[in-house]
């Protein structure tokens, strides 16, 4: 079983185009959805996301709905804690396809340094 983990040089979850993501308000309060809309650039990626490392600026301060952390991810998925690390690495794969492609160095990346490539 691999243990999720952020990959270094990746940044897809930064793409925070709300017309990518219309069940927000299912998942988030009225203040995070505000504070989400209000991280949105004019391109789709978070205003806090530096282009250049592809690392948050603010990763320190982040928002707890930025963090893959057990009490987050039940909170707004309903994911129990055991059942963590194959719901972030399903829904980090899916969104680095989306984002970047399937064949992209990014998903290659991801795969190989979680293990799940052979």
């Amino acid at each position: 079983m691999a243990t999720w983990h952020c990959v270094k040089y990746c940044g897809a979850c930064c793409q925070l185009n709300p017309s990518d993501r219309p069940d927000l308000a299912d998942y988030l309060t009225p203040p995070e959805l505000a504070l989400y809309l209000s991280m949105v650039g004019p391109d789709g990626w978070c205003i806090h996301l530096n282009p250049d490392t592809r690392e948050c600026q603010i990763y320190d301060d982040r928002p707890n709905f930025c963090r893959v952390q057990p009490d987050t991810f039940e909170r707004m998925f309903g994911v129990a804690a055991e059942d963590l690390d194959d719901f972030a690495i399903d829904c980090c794969r899916e969104h680095i396809e989306d984002v970047y492609g399937d064949r992209s160095l990014e998903s290659l990346r991801f795969e190989r340094e979680l293990g799940l490539l052979y």
